[in-house]
């Protein structure tokens, strides 16, 4: 046994030491969220559409771009346990546009979850989000895909653990945390996201909320965007054959003819080009406002860019902040009355590797 002194008695504090410190967590608290993805998550598919356990393990690779995800053995993730990144990224990017600080780490009460996201609050309602959260810790993924400026290429879980906090005693779940993984919450700070409609979690069928997902991300503000069925497939995530995936698209399409259900995009399939050369047609239905075409001169002449390009353009140019160069290179398409490119990602990756053959990154910054 050890005794204290007098000179330890005497400068002893009068409050005892704080055992357990305040965690560095984030309480969701704005209710008013508008509803966000990551842009990554939205172009690849990294989530299952299956209602049953999906063990297979899936490999997608798109130009310099591949994703392979691995489930664990309650099944991959799937479409609708995407909810719960959903709610969290949402309440993070809301955070940050008020100025405060946030962390990789986000507390809430699970009926907030529950009712923001369109999903049943009884008994079997928190089942199912236990379940969800499970398999998002359990999937495991590997990338190069970039997230935040940074290509990540090591694995990791969609979330990186989480915690019931406190539980109503029927054993229902009343406050959880959740700690999201480096890659969403990259995409987070670097607001590599996009507005959802708040319809989206209304979408019945797993495939509708995968069609939204990339409507929103590919076709945008733009009037029209066309994929070949084949590669929609691939997209997707879907282990159907092509033809029983046409079979499910068309649905879709029928059914939206019938009721004008689908969020912000009509769509439909032009099958005229001849056995296996199916395109898919997205439509914007005006709820995003358009892209203005207007001259070379107008300040929003050109158009956004494919948000994939931005990994192009750091390979072409590397060491520098490719939003600082599209930022340059807009300038001097006004400043030069260039005529609009009809290809603005090829136009931007020209000026990136013009801009780096030039001149050395010291000046504003790196990626």
């Amino acid at each position: 046994m050890v005794c204290e002194g007098p000179n330890s008695i005497k400068n002893r504090s009068p409050l005892l030491p704080e055992r357990h410190p305040v965690q560095d967590f984030f309480v969701c608290d704005v209710f008013d969220a508008a509803p966000k993805a990551d842009m990554a998550s939205m172009a690849h598919p990294v989530f299952s559409l299956s209602t049953k356990p999906d063990l297979r393990v899936r490999r997608y690779e798109h130009n310099d771009a591949w994703i392979e995800i691995k489930p664990s053995s309650d099944g991959l993730a799937t479409i609708h346990d995407r909810d719960i990144l959903i709610f969290c990224i949402s309440q993070l990017i809301a955070a940050i546009n008020e100025g405060r600080q946030v962390s990789q780490a986000v507390r809430f009460r699970a009926y907030d979850l529950l009712t923001a996201t369109n999903r049943m609050t009884s008994g079997r309602g928190y089942e199912l989000l236990k379940g969800a959260m499970d398999r998002l810790a359990g999937t495991r993924i590997t990338t190069n895909i970039v997230s935040g400026n940074k290509e990540i290429t090591r694995g990791f879980g969609l979330i990186e653990s989480f915690e019931i906090v406190r539980q109503h005693r029927d054993g229902r779940m009343q406050e959880i945390e959740v700690k999201l993984s480096d890659w969403v919450f990259n995409a987070i700070k670097s607001k590599e996201v996009l507005t959802l409609n708040r319809d989206y979690f209304r979408l019945r069928k797993a495939i509708e909320r995968r069609l939204y997902e990339i409507a929103r991300k590919h076709c945008g503000r733009k009037p029209e965007w066309r994929i070949s069925l084949d590669l929609l497939r691939k997209k997707c995530g879907s282990g159907s054959t092509l033809k029983e995936f046409k079979r499910l698209v068309f649905k879709v399409c029928k059914d939206d003819e019938a009721n004008d259900h689908f969020p912000d995009y009509r769509i439909r399939i032009d099958d005229r080009g001849g056995r296996g050369k199916d395109v898919v047609i997205f439509e914007s239905r005006g709820s995003i406002p358009a892209i203005n075409n207007g001259g070379a001169t107008d300040r929003g002449a050109v158009r956004p860019l494919d948000p994939e390009i931005y990994h192009a353009a750091r390979m072409d140019a590397p060491g520098w902040d490719v939003y600082e160069l599209e930022r340059q290179w807009r300038i001097w398409m006004e400043m030069s009355d260039a005529k609009l490119p009809r290809n603005p990602e090829a136009a931007f990756l020209g000026f990136c590797r013009k801009w780096h053959q030039k001149r050395r990154p010291t000046q504003f910054g790196s990626v």
